[in-house]
């Protein structure tokens, strides 16, 4: 299932990176069966927005759900993105259910939905914020090319924007 608003989403990934993830996203989709999809529930976020989401659990209600004030996320540079399953229940097309369960095996295939869209991205060179030790973000993916947040605060912008000019700096 080829969701709409993923590929809009893509479209806000810095230019560099959007073919790769179109590439990704379509393997994603073969992976799986029209009984579950993949959104890509955050890629760009603006500064406001990441200042919104750090404030939840602080000074709005909620759980935390970041650690990362605006500028502080890959999410800022177009580097990052969320996910999550989109699951068709009852078997008519309308992927109604949103789940973050990494265990469910929708497709049937005895590999977990979200484990197969984690070898994708990581055969692609991503990193999983599945692996952080001190706050794993099962959601997340990013693409730094080895750049800190630090470098990314302090590089040339693509203007007009918040991407990193160059990505190999």
């Amino acid at each position: 299932m080829r969701d709409e608003i993923t590929i809009k989403r893509i479209q806000l990934m810095h230019p560099n990176l959007r073919n790769e993830v179109a590439e990704i996203y379509e393997e994603i989709c073969k992976a799986l069966t029209d009984k579950v999809g993949c959104r890509f529930a955050y890629t760009l976020r603006t500064m406001e927005e990441q200042d919104a989401l750090y404030a939840i659990g602080r000074t709005k209600p909620g759980n935390k759900v970041t650690n990362a004030r605006g500028g502080e996320s890959m999410h800022n540079y177009g580097l990052a993105l969320d996910i999550v399953l989109l699951i068709d229940k009852d078997g008519n097309g309308t992927y109604e259910t949103a789940s973050w369960n990494r265990a469910i095996d929708v497709d049937g295939d005895h590999i977990s939905d979200w484990q197969e869209i984690v070898n994708i991205f990581k055969m692609y060179g991503w990193e999983w914020g599945g692996n952080w030790n001190t706050f794993p973000d099962y959601p997340h993916f990013q693409k730094s090319y080895g750049l800190s947040i630090k470098r990314l605060q302090k590089c040339p912008k693509i203007p007009g924007t918040n991407y990193p000019h160059n990505l190999s700096i």
